[in-house]
């Protein structure tokens, strides 16, 4: 038994396909079904249903990817100790990012953290939050940031920074002559709201939902995909939205009399660096958080803040 023999089982396991397992670990097929074979007959079981398709994994088989996804977790870890010792930061690492996240940190940092360590190859990939979670706990990613706290069981969260919603306000809207919002201000059948699936859209449901006076009902008729779509349409006069504070930096002067922040303590999201509890890598995941810390430091000074729940 062999930990490549092992790193193939997972990967017939994740694509349920040998020819494709067999790209993604840039072997031949027939190599990849031989050593798959060889692993069979060593342990004397099948791992695989081949007679169904797509492939299938046998009773047996489950239990042995399971064990497998942890020995060579452990023999990467392996890897990790050496860098560790040598004090080396370098090699892949595959990040994923939120979209509500991504368009305006990513600039913030990459430049920066690519000149610092140049011998880290970062792949960084635009995930939803469930993506993230299941990425990180299959071995996928090596770390992500989102949206928290997501209270998953393996799953570490660091804390990297907390970002305010801020209001954006059309002139025509009962809210504009207001130099500063209360929570109790918002309404939710006239604000502009995400499409379904990102968390930023549950965390302004939550802000509304601990009001009371609030009713809800199905009735948001306008939501959109991205923040510039939402600005977009309240300067339509559709009606306000909220924007991520980090989002509000890149809109135009004119833009900004549209802006109106709340009165303390601030509706804000807290945004966080996740990595699976193994903590593999994590010399480099310092790095990141350590860049990423320092970088925000500048741009959001707020103190008095209370973190909205990503979740519904």
């Amino acid at each position: 038994m062999t930990i490549t023999q092992l790193k193939y089982v997972l990967a017939v396991a994740e694509y349920q396909n040998f020819t494709k397992a067999a790209e993604n670990v840039f072997v031949t097929q027939p190599t990849l079904s031989m050593q798959i074979q060889k692993l069979e007959e060593e342990l004397d079981i099948l791992i695989f249903d081949r007679s169904k398709k797509p492939i299938s994994l046998t009773t047996i088989g489950k239990k042995i990817v399971n064990q497998a996804r942890n020995i060579v977790n452990e023999s990467e870890r392996m890897q990790d100790v050496v860098d560790q010792e040598k004090g080396y930061i370098g090699g892949e690492f595959k990040i994923g990012i939120i979209p509500t996240i991504m368009p305006t940190l990513l600039p913030m940092f990459l430049k920066n953290f690519t000149n610092k360590y140049p011998k880290v190859q970062l792949r960084i990939e635009e995930l939803t939050t469930p993506e993230i979670i299941s990425k990180l706990n299959d071995g996928h990613l090596d770390a992500a940031i989102a949206a928290t706290p997501l209270s998953q069981e393996k799953i570490k969260e660091r804390v990297l920074y907390f970002e305010p919603f801020v209001g954006y306000v059309p002139e025509n809207h009962r809210l504009y002559s207001k130099k500063k919002l209360d929570r109790s201000d918002l309404d939710i059948n006239d604000i502009l709201l995400l499409e379904d699936g990102h968390c930023f859209r549950n965390g302004v449901i939550n802000i509304c939902k601990s009001l009371k006076s609030n009713s809800f009902g199905e009735s948001f008729q306008l939501e959109s995909g991205s923040f510039e779509t939402l600005i977009k349409l309240s300067d339509e006069n559709f009606g306000m939205t909220l924007l991520p504070y980090l989002n509000t930096l890149e809109i135009s002067k004119k833009q900004t009399e549209h802006l109106r922040y709340f009165n303390e303590p601030s509706p804000a999201r807290e945004v966080s660096l996740l990595y699976k509890k193994s903590e593999l890598k994590m010399q480099i995941i310092d790095a990141l958080y350590d860049v990423i810390s320092g970088v925000i430091r500048g741009a959001i000074a707020f103190q008095d803040i209370k973190v909205v729940s990503p979740l519904k």
